[in-house]
């Protein structure tokens, strides 16, 4: 795959993403719009291991230098970053049907932007630090450790209880699929990475498997290339041992600071 060096589209969506929970909003929103509507996209595979994203040619696109973000060439070139941004611009420009979305003026609009800001501001970024302190950080810290890890569990404690008697986060009766649950599935289809178990919350458990199941989240998961992380998956040999061991971290961490698991 070469190192991009600039937009490579004239027309349709572009979008540049790379392999991580943010860049799968967009790519899953996209393969939903591609069966539902016949929209058609680019991706272009933005390396953030090598640091594509803070070239000065992507910087113009998103200032903040982060994937994912795109780039609607039949809307004067419009670029649009932050995965919470880019889901709610695709819905209200081409879901025309509220296949994955709700109308402006439905209280579930409302509901599903509240669940999306949750999120983006509480989920999002308390379990991209317990993946950096658990898995990147050279020194290995109890405090932060437990501190993180135990605030992503808490939360989903949360979307546990939220699921408990529905199938999807938001919607009437027992919900239905829409943006509210795209914006969790790569957070939650990562979730091992914090040494956290998927099965132990049972609902959210399900939720998984049933978004699972659907042919554009898969497809979804595959862009720019095959995830090999997921929630749904069994480690094995080594990737297996390095769990266990930074498990074993993380429960010596929560023993030291005397935690103990609530929610909410």
């Amino acid at each position: 795959m070469s190192r991009p060096t600039g937009l490579v589209a004239s027309k349709g969506i572009e979008l540049l993403t790379w392999g991580t929970p943010n860049g799968f909003k967009a790519s899953i929103l996209l393969e939903e719009l591609k069966d539902a509507y016949g929209l058609q996209y680019t991706a272009q595979a933005i390396n953030i291991g090598q640091n594509v994203q803070k070239e000065p040619w992507f910087t113009a696109i998103n200032p903040n230098g982060r994937i994912p973000a795109i780039v609607d060439h039949d809307n004067a070139g419009l670029a649009v970053f932050e995965g919470a941004a880019i889901l709610s611009y695709l819905t209200r420009r081409y879901d025309r049907d509220h296949r994955f979305s709700f109308a402006p003026d439905d209280d579930d609009y409302t509901r599903a932007e509240s669940w999306i800001a949750w999120q983006h501001g509480g989920l999002a970024p308390m379990q991209g630090q317990a993946n950096h302190f658990v898995r990147a950080a050279k020194e290995k810290i109890p405090y932060a450790m437990q501190r993180y890890v135990g605030e992503t569990e808490r939360l989903y404690g949360i979307l546990d209880a939220r699921l408990a008697d529905r199938d999807y986060v938001v919607g009437p009766g027992r919900g239905r699929y829409t943006i509210a649950d795209i914006a969790l599935l790569g957070w939650v289809d990562f979730l091992p990475l914090t040494t956290v178990s998927v099965a132990q919350f049972p609902a959210v458990h399900a939720w998984l498997r049933r978004c699972r199941d659907r042919p554009a989240v898969q497809r979804g998961f595959a862009v720019p290339s095959p995830s090999s992380i997921s929630a749904l998956k069994t480690d094995e040999g080594e990737a297996a041992a390095k769990s266990q061991e930074l498990k074993k971290l993380v429960d010596q961490a929560k023993e030291q600071y005397g935690y103990k698991y609530t929610s909410p």
